[in-house]
């Protein structure tokens, strides 16, 4: 806002705000439509969209430095008879290539633009301490055979984005990746030489006295293939699962006075009840707004019993209005927990024993699980699972074995009736260098070794823990391996020991106040390929446990199960060559 908006705003006078996609978005995570109409914009327009010209304004571009962006920019002004605005202030997210550069400074654009800056934004901040570069169709691009062509570019522009990142929370840190997958060194290295010209555009970049420590970890989404298709049951992460949550939307019924309307409500970090109860085990959420309802209530003299109802919240809804606003939180949320609990029992519950099982690869009591297909058979056999959840159920029985033999896994496709197009979804998961067919001879990878959290309390539904809280909890007390995780380039503590605060990430984050700096070190966590909300999760956990430290994770996009498995279903991992009937049965 400070860098673009109030830059260029002259009193009485009203602007256009011309954006792009990525744009659009990182606008929209960080302030509302209010907000930017009070600063003098009078519409916020799509620069791909054919637009009303509206030639007695200037333009204010916010774009992304992309061929489709810088087109619609000199499109724009081709014609000097007819300009679409009086004149252009240009704000590219980040580094412009030369090429873009050139062809901007021929055209008649370069005559009509007064401002023209790079502001090194390029990355949405999607939580407090998760953030995301909005680029979905990277899945495809990393991981598909057939789509390597455009691999080298897809990754260039990762970079610029990661490395806009870093740039804005004054970080330099150390980057390492995940060495056994092969192209995510040569990201590691591209990234590195972003991270040097920043460096070297602004020396206090990662000055201080524990910033010499930060460290930047780069994971392929293989590392961790259990996490993306179990059954979560902390608040948020189920209720991604199970709910359909669009764009953080949930909908639900409200009923009031006789009739039924559908509510919708953002779940974000303004709703501080959310925030307080999004990492919760489900079990404990409805104690914990019933809790803090009658803590609310008791503070305004109202009386709650010990278990309220959806029914009794709107009973006092209508006695007090004044409370309008706190109240509908807890009916939010009290709606929330019930929808998820409504999939739960009877359908989920009998997943999660079984899934938590293959992905420890032991039951509640500790003992190894010696015949998991007696576990699985009876869950293949129910007609009543869905198809995706059997097909996590595959896969989790495949991870456990480390690959099983091509005969084998027809046999469970055939138990569990898996339609051919979707038995696509597990062999693809092999591009992403995950073993899903072994044969008998070859010899099999270990396993990492996991950490013991025998005293960590869980729940026997819940045993399981993302690998990534592994790697940052190691990383954090260096014993993270670098033959595993190797350095693109160490950093030695700097002899200068300059303390430059940096404002924290979510400072241009809705209500942070600027005076929130870190000046600790922090572990940034990259996975391409999608992170799940049970990994965020990992992020708050493990630095609340860690005093000093913050651990931020972010990835090219959020992934829950099902939106994960059809990333994998994606026409692009078929042989764009293949006679169309090869097609049908793409498997090899």
């Amino acid at each position: 806002m400070n860098d673009v908006i109030k830059k260029v705003r002259t009193k009485g006078e009203w602007k256009v705000l011309v954006v792009d996609k990525l744009s659009m978005r990182m606008i929209s995570s960080c302030c509302k439509m209010t907000d930017i109409m009070s600063e003098g914009i009078t519409i916020v327009e799509d620069i791909t969209k054919r637009r009303e010209p509206l030639p007695t304004m200037e333009g204010i571009y916010l774009i992304t430095p992309s061929d489709e962006s810088v087109e619609g920019l000199i499109n724009d002004f081709r014609d000097p008879r007819n300009p679409i605005y009086r004149g252009a202030h240009v704000f590219f997210t980040d580094a412009v290539p030369d090429s873009l550069f050139n062809l901007l400074t021929k055209s008649r654009a370069a005559k009509v633009m007064k401002t023209l800056t790079e502001i090194n934004i390029a990355f949405l901040p999607y939580e407090s301490q998760v953030f995301s570069v909005d680029r979905p169709g990277a899945f495809q691009d990393f991981y598909s055979p057939f789509k390597a062509d455009v691999k080298p570019q897809m990754l260039e522009r990762l970079a610029e984005q990661i490395a806009t990142l870093c740039a804005t929370l004054k970080e330099y840190p150390a980057v390492r990746y995940r060495g056994e997958y092969k192209d995510n060194a040569i990201l590691a290295q591209m990234l590195q030489d972003k991270l040097d010209g920043y460096k070297a555009d602004d020396p206090t970049i990662g000055e201080g006295p524990d910033k010499a420590r930060s460290q930047l970890l780069l994971l392929d989404r293989g590392f961790d293939p259990v996490s993306p298709v179990l059954h979560e049951l902390t608040f948020q992460a189920m209720a991604y699962d199970l709910l359909p949550i669009e764009n953080d939307v949930y909908k639900y019924e409200t009923t009031g006075m006789g009739d039924t309307r559908m509510k919708e409500v953002l779940l974000d970090e303004d709703d501080d009840l959310w925030v307080t109860l999004r990492h919760k085990h489900i079990a404990e959420v409805s104690t914990a707004v019933t809790k803090s309802l009658k803590e609310f209530s008791s503070s305004k003299k109202m009386n709650t019993g010990e278990k309220t109802t959806i029914k009794e919240l709107s009973q006092m809804l209508k006695k007090m209005p004044q409370y309008q606003k706190e109240l509908s939180k807890y009916s939010t949320h009290l709606h929330l927990a019930e929808d998820c609990m409504k999939h739960y029992q009877g359908a989920v519950d009998k997943l999660c024993r079984v899934e938590q099982d293959l992905a420890m690869g032991s039951d509640a009591e500790g003992e190894k699980i010696k015949d998991p297909m007696r576990a699985i058979v009876p869950i293949l056999l129910d007609t009543g699972v869905s198809i995706f959840d059997k097909i996590r159920i595959i896969l989790l029985y495949i991870f456990l074995k480390n690959g099983v033999t091509e005969e084998n896994l027809c046999k469970l496709l055939q138990h569990a009736q898996i339609p051919p197009e979707d038995s696509d979804i597990i062999s693809n998961m092999a591009h992403m260098a995950v073993p899903i067919i072994s044969e008998q001879t070859t010899t099999r990878k270990k396993k990492a070794d996991r950490k013991e959290r025998i005293s960590e309390q869980t729940y026997q539904l819940s045993r399981w823990t993302p690998l990534v809280k592994d790697i940052m909890e190691d990383a954090i007390e260096d014993k993270l391996d670098p033959k595993q995780y190797p350095y693109i380039s160490t950093r030695t503590a700097s002899s200068k020991t300059t303390t430059a605060t940096s404002a924290r990430y979510g400072n241009w984050h809705k209500n942070k106040s600027p005076g929130e700096m870190r000046t600790g070190p922090r572990v940034i966590v990259f996975i391409i390929g999608g992170v799940t909300y049970s990994e965020m999760r990992c992020a708050y956990e493990v630095t609340q446990a860690n005093g000093k430290w913050e651990a931020l994770i972010g990835s090219t996009h959020t992934i829950t199960p099902s939106k994960y498995l059809k990333e994998l279903q994606h026409q692009d991992f078929l042989d764009p060559n293949a006679a169309p009937e090869d097609k049908l049965t793409a498997e090899d």
